[in-house]
């Protein structure tokens, strides 16, 4: 009885509202108690919202999503249909491609490269409309190299970077990261730039001519800058040091092993060489599917009067450099228009049109129920 009174008068006031200092135990040591603070936080005693659900709030609400996301998702969906794109496939599978004998014969290791023509034509001029439901930000047309059963999403593939060494860090040049291995070092130099995503660079040429009805070919200008980033360009790639002979600042490094000219000879612009090669930025960001298209070159509008690929005959001649026979996959170009809510994309607006839908359609069926059971429910009250 005795121990326990000298217990109970060890407890002070500031105790009994949650601020414990501890109790003496054996050999001095303090007793810490568990128990919470006695704060409005941590009692959860802070004021809070609690919505009663009744059908005079669940209902509106319904309705109110539906006639909101459906004309929204018609928009875009109309907007994105407006876009036009065209594709063509030069993988070279079948015995009619063009594309056949370059893709049977090219490895990684080729030294000379195979070109194959494809002809196509256009039905009418490819350049953004105006019309009610889709606005222009521009007349541009971009023109996109797409792969498909190409997996940039594999774990190991993903990491296979040196991030330190395409900002420019001169130590991570000389010693790139474990990360790149196995295209860490080749001949017992430094890779630049290392890893597997900068290994399988895509390296196909495309070039676009204009056949005249006269049968003259006229070479459409494509324009290679500007298809990057900003961020990435001007951020997170970078040229070691601030010597601008690239020839020298990567002396002491390899190539890719599947490359065929080191990473300073991508261009002849000096703003576009190295390491803020936009081609080679472009393919740096890993796509999150199998199937993808990445930006390759932009067709500039010449002006208002004409079309910015008027309609006729075209061919396309391409540098069959990429091998994709040894993964099964497939390579195509595409042309496409963008629109305020960027390329041809309708999964957005079928997404809001089936959310609307859903919405409504149940705002209509609980309304239902509660016409048909609500007052039966309210008359089944037990007075007080």
């Amino acid at each position: 009885m005795v121990i326990t009174a000298m217990m109970a008068s060890s407890y002070s006031a500031k105790e009994e509202d949650g601020h414990h200092s501890g109790s003496a135990g054996l050999g001095g040591t303090a007793i810490r108690t568990r128990k919470p603070d006695n704060t409005a936080f941590k009692q959860q005693r802070l004021p809070a919202w609690q919505p009663i659900l009744t059908a005079g709030t669940v209902l509106p609400a319904f309705f109110v999503i539906g006639l909101i996301f459906i004309p929204i998702g018609i928009g875009l969906y109309v907007t994105s249909n407006n876009i036009k794109e065209f594709e063509i496939d030069y993988t070279g599978t079948d015995m009619s491609s063009p594309c056949f004998n370059c893709s049977q014969s090219f490895s990684w290791n080729s030294t000379t490269p195979c070109k194959c023509i494809l002809s196509f034509s256009l039905d009418q001029p490819f350049e953004c409309q105006l019309t009610a439901l889709s606005l222009c930000p521009q007349s541009n047309v971009f023109m996109y190299y797409g792969l498909s059963n190409f997996y940039q999403n594999h774990r190991r593939y993903v990491k296979s970077r040196d991030d330190s060494q395409l900002n420019g860090d001169e130590r991570s040049l000389k010693e790139p990261s474990k990360e790149c291995e196995p295209y860490r070092t080749n001949e017992n130099k430094p890779i630049a730039p290392c890893g597997a995503i900068a290994n399988s660079m895509f390296n196909d040429t495309l070039d676009l001519f204009y056949i005249d009805p006269n049968g003259t070919k006229t070479q459409i200008p494509l324009i290679k800058k500007g298809i990057a980033w900003w961020t990435d360009k001007h951020v997170k790639f970078r040229n070691p040091g601030s010597n601008p002979n690239l020839t020298a600042v990567f002396k002491e490094t390899a190539k890719p092993v599947n490359w065929r000219k080191p990473v300073y000879e991508l261009d002849t612009d000096p703003e576009n060489n190295g390491f803020i090669n936009e081609d080679f930025i472009v393919w740096m960001r890993t796509a999150a599917l199998p199937t993808f298209r990445k930006l390759y070159r932009i067709i500039q509008k010449k002006n208002n009067m004409t079309p910015t690929l008027p309609r006729g005959n075209y061919s396309l001649e391409v540098i069959y450099n990429y091998p994709v026979r040894s993964f099964e996959g497939r390579k195509r170009m595409i042309l496409s228009t963008i629109s305020w809510m960027g390329g041809k994309n309708p999964f957005l607006g079928i997404a809001y049109i089936t959310v609307g839908s859903i919405c409504f359609f149940l705002g209509v069926v609980l309304l239902f129920i509660h016409h048909k059971y609500g007052n039966r429910n309210n008359n089944s009250d037990i007075p007080n």
